[in-house]
């Protein structure tokens, strides 16, 4: 009898999932397109495992196309990724809190860029 119920109690914790949860498959929850034909478009995809991406184009000024969208996703210590963009003629723009920002400039370089200017308005050169 104890061997049964040690087997049954191997089986049990054999089957049991091991590894990290983040590796179960995930399963799509949304996935809506939309394309008139034009250069318009809509997109909108989420899966059950955290992962968002919605975006949506419209035709350039010179003949690219615009986009703006965001996209999110689960980083390891549990919080949300999130990155809103804008993609045109000037480039690609993302905003996100994660992207890294430079140190302001101290308050003496400020005042040598002032400086520098003001001297550029009044036609000050200096030979390099």
């Amino acid at each position: 009898m104890k061997l049964v119920v040690f087997a049954c109690l191997a089986s049990m914790a054999l089957a049991f999932p091991q590894g990290d949860p983040r590796d179960v498959e995930a399963v799509v929850l949304k996935d809506v397109r939309s394309d008139s034909g034009d250069g318009n478009f809509n997109f909108e995809f989420e899966t059950s495992n955290g992962i968002y991406s919605q975006r949506t184009g419209t035709p350039g000024s010179k003949g690219q196309s615009d986009m703006t969208g965001s996209f999110r996703f689960n980083l390891p210590d549990g919080t949300v990724a999130e990155v809103r963009y804008v993609a045109d003629e000037l480039g690609y723009r993302p905003e996100s809190p994660l992207i890294p920002t430079p140190h302001p400039l101290p308050p003496h370089a400020i005042e040598q860029i002032r400086v520098a200017e003001e001297q550029r308005a009044k036609g000050i050169t200096f030979e390099k």
